[in-house]
């Protein structure tokens, strides 16, 4: 089905009631796959998820001498030493932000020069505050551009000492830099310019993930790490579902008034998107304001969720999309106007939705561009759940972390269309 150039959604007659086995978690698993690259031993991950920025991440490391095996949809084995090969290429990491960025901060560990890379999107995508600190930290690195294409001149070592970060564009910088710091030849202060942390929640889970591995690697103050060298340990890792995914669901169960069981409560993942679920929970009155900072993955969701709310919601602190995969903030935007006109408007950074619950039932064609965002693509489709016309184009990019999202839409009854 994913290979059509375009998917259009018949709205569901009834509520959307079933259950749904969501992938692993994106984030988790590529920062599973990193630490147990950087390991001694071998490790098992399971519930692991398999889509483009996982699998870039395998291949890369593949390339730089690690052995990455897969043997289930939903395991890797990974057996590591700490140290990497020079790959024979370059590393071609497609638009997989955690990708680049925790491999670019990897990367002093090859003996020998790193070329990384990706698509044309990739390009786009900030990396100059993760360079500048590992330039900080003796590292020779160049990336001319700002962005990808990065070349790192490994040594085989990372030296470690105070390293002084702007987060502002990424958390990922943070998290690339203390997974890095844990085989440094000696203990790395990480401290974070500025006073607060947009999606700190992914910092977290980094730590854990660390600690999971045998990473020493504790919270000085609000803004500050310090981690202590000492050898990862293969580990057995289980993954948990990804809370980006169960949020489509989430809020398509809230749109149709159904119910959908995901396998894990809302409060019991570990993953900051989840915190969406309180908002989604209050639908159609959902509130004036929505702080998007701590659950930035969430907020194509809960904006195109907001077009059905009995009142307009302001979506705040969500700056960092517009350096996403697209300017998520732009898309969405230009997406809800592309339904209705007026239906949603930028001011700064800010992004406001005019809820209007009239919308339901209206026959409204609009054929959804997703600018190879699987974000705005899988937050869209839930507009052809209370919409008629609602065609999505460039289904097949959902594939970078939830290739079997329309199977799922299917299994609940929703009737889609291939063009």
């Amino acid at each position: 089905m994913v290979a059509a150039s375009a998917l259009r959604i018949t709205p569901p007659a009834g509520p959307l009631n079933g259950q749904i086995e969501l992938p692993g978690s994106k984030s988790i698993t590529n920062r599973a796959l990193l630490l147990a690259a950087l390991s001694d031993g071998e490790s098992h991950l399971t519930g692991a998820l398999k889509s483009d920025d996982t699998l870039y991440m395998a291949a890369a490391l593949r390339l730089m001498g690690v052995s990455v095996e897969e043997p289930s949809d939903t395991s890797f084995v990974v057996k590591g030493n700490g140290t990497f090969a020079a790959p024979s290429e370059p590393l071609f990491l497609g638009n997989a932000g955690t990708a680049v960025r925790f491999l670019t901060a990897a990367a002093p560990y090859v003996n020998g020069p790193v070329i990384l890379d990706g698509n044309a999107h990739m390009q786009k995508r900030p990396i100059a505050p993760l360079i500048a600190a590992l330039s900080s930290l003796g590292v020779t690195i160049s990336a001319p551009t700002g962005c990808p294409p990065v070349t790192v001149q490994g040594t085989g070592h990372l030296s470690g000492g105070q390293v002084t970060i702007d987060a502002g564009l990424s958390s990922q910088y943070i998290s690339a830099i203390l997974m890095a710091a844990g085989r440094a030849d000696a203990p790395t202060d990480v401290v974070l310019e500025g006073s607060s942390l947009d999606a700190r929640g992914y910092v977290d889970l980094t730590v854990a993930a660390m600690k999971a591995f045998g990473g020493m690697v504790e919270q000085r103050e609000e803004m500050s790490w310090h981690v202590t060298p000492s050898p990862y340990r293969a580990t057995g890792f289980r993954i948990e579902p990804d809370a980006s995914a169960a949020t489509y669901l989430w809020a398509a169960a809230a749109l149709t008034g159904g119910k959908i069981d995901v396998g894990l409560a809302p409060e019991s993942f570990s993953q900051p998107d989840a915190k969406a679920f309180g908002m989604i929970a209050l639908f159609p009155h959902m509130p004036a304001e929505i702080d998007g900072s701590q659950m930035q993955d969430a907020v194509p969701t809960l904006a195109v969720l907001a077009a059905f709310n009995a009142t307009p919601v302001r979506f705040v602190g969500i700056r960092n999309l517009r350096v996403k995969e697209c300017d998520r903030i732009s898309a969405v935007s230009t997406e809800l106007n592309r339904i209705r006109a007026g239906l949603a408007r930028e001011e700064a950074d800010d992004l406001i939705v005019n809820g209007d619950p009239s919308l339901t039932g209206q026959l409204l064609p609009a054929r959804i561009e997703t600018y190879s965002d699987h974000r705005i693509a899988m937050a869209f489709a839930l507009a052809g759940l209370k919409i008629d016309g609602i065609t999505i184009l460039d289904p097949a990019c959902v594939g970078k972390t939830y290739p079997g999202y329309w199977e799922a839409l299917e299994s609940l009854g929703v009737l889609l269309v291939s063009e």
